[in-house]
């Protein structure tokens, strides 16, 4: 099932240290400060940091219609997602992951274990 960007937000909202933010105009999210994910001028597509190149290729092959990459992207380890068509526990998984590098690990740590 498809995401849109609201329960994108929301979904990274219940996450520790994450808040809203613009990013070359547009909407985007921060985990302590530091870039997680942002809205994309189309509208429908997502930029999801820290996905490696290997992954991101795989992602590419298994899904094409809901995962690519342009050459602004192509030289780090990102990818992006259309919102149309990518499922949402693919995205969650990606930003929860990409969550845990930007905050200390402490953080992390209490919110797994539901402090």
């Amino acid at each position: 099932m498809p995401i849109t960007y609201d329960e994108v937000r929301a979904f990274a909202l219940c996450l520790p240290l994450v808040a809203n933010g613009t990013s070359y105009g547009y909407p985007c999210l921060k985990a302590n400060g530091k870039f997680l994910t942002r809205l994309k001028e189309d509208g429908d597509s997502l930029v999801l940091p820290g996905v490696p190149f290997e992954e991101r290729e795989m992602l590419i092959e298994a899904a094409p219609e809901a995962f690519y990459v342009t050459d602004h992207y192509r030289n780090y380890p990102m990818v992006l997602a259309r919102l149309s068509a990518v499922e949402a526990g693919t995205v969650t998984r990606l930003l929860a992951r990409h969550w845990r590098a930007c905050v200390p690990k402490k953080v992390a740590r209490a919110h797994d274990e539901g402090a």
